[in-house]
């Protein structure tokens, strides 16, 4: 599930000697979206990523794209659910200038939308084409820098994501918890179907696999590259926690297709075969993901025993 045994982010790399992130050229070419992967970068001492200026960023985020602004308090176990957590009683830009007692995860989505935090998404980006395969950049459909500003000691709740993404640590100690999407006791296939089709919350953490999951300890400078549909989640240490998030969206989001599709097969009660099994069904049910929600009762009947 790793590319690398170590369970300290630090150990793999050396600070980057120019540019923000140091990519390993075969570390990215064999592992992205497959495996868990370390990395180091220079962003730690970067004034964009000050609390003053993130607060000026949350501020402008909230009033033009409130969409793209999520923060709550007091989340008090892993396996909780995000709509099970207490909202802030104050406005965003207030919960950061309290952030240290007030026991707030922080999501700033879109930050690049703002012309500094471009500039940084666009270096990075630049940096990781560099050392990707050169097919990289035609699958790529959109791309996203998220800012996460955490309470001390607050716990980021067990979770998958639909981007590849690039965690880099900016400020504060946290310790990452990656389990291996692979593994059918921790991510079943129904959980999985569920995220792709009506739940973002829809994997479940299972305390009794805690022990299968993969510790890595993100100091600044550090950074952790994870797949998509890898399970998570994060314990922050005794300080502040910012940490930048550099999102890949690919174009064909197949998988996530083939996920929709045996989803609506399971609700027509019948047990789909997982997406890999067969070309030829994956490649009908990719098609088909968004018509079977429409398709009528009788046509349905008859799609059962071609994309079983």
């Amino acid at each position: 599930m790793l590319a690398t045994i170590e369970t300290t982010a630090e150990t793999t790399a050396s600070a980057p000697s120019s540019g923000f992130i140091d990519f390993n050229p075969e570390l990215v070419r064999r592992y992205l979206n497959c495996q868990c992967f370390s990395l180091n970068h220079n962003l730690a001492d970067h004034p964009l990523f000050a609390l003053p200026r993130l607060v000026e960023l949350a501020k402008n985020t909230a009033q033009q794209r409130p969409e793209c602004v999520h923060f709550d308090v007091g989340a008090s176990s892993v396996g909780q659910r995000w709509d099970q957590t207490s909202a802030s009683e104050w406005p965003v830009d207030e919960t950061i200038r309290r952030i240290k007692t007030a026991a707030a995860w922080i999501v700033i989505r879109q930050a690049h939308l703002d012309p500094g935090y471009s500039d940084v998404l666009q270096a990075c980006l630049e940096e990781l084409l560099q050392n990707c395969d050169p097919d990289l950049k035609k699958q790529i459909k959109s791309t996203e820098a998220i800012i996460f500003i955490t309470s001390p000691n607050r716990l980021t709740t067990y979770h998958i994501d639909r981007e590849c993404n690039f965690l880099l640590q900016v400020r504060g100690e946290k310790t990452m918890y990656v389990f291996d999407r692979n593994d059918r006791e921790i991510l079943p296939e129904e959980e999985i179907e569920r995220f792709w089709s009506v739940d973002n919350n829809a994997a479940v953490y299972k305390p009794q696999y805690q022990d299968r999951a993969f510790p890595f300890l993100l100091k600044p400078g550090n950074g952790l590259h994870i797949p998509i549909n890898s399970p998570h989640w994060l314990q922050n240490g005794n300080d502040i926690s910012i940490s930048l998030n550099i999102n890949l969206q690919f174009h064909e989001r197949v998988a996530g297709n083939l996920y929709r599709a045996n989803y609506v097969l399971r609700r027509m009660g019948i047990t789909p075969a997982r997406p890999g099994r067969s070309r030829v069904r994956d490649a009908i049910k990719a098609r088909l993901a968004t018509a079977v929600n429409a398709t009528p009762h009788s046509v349905k009947e008859a799609l059962k025993h071609l994309l079983r």
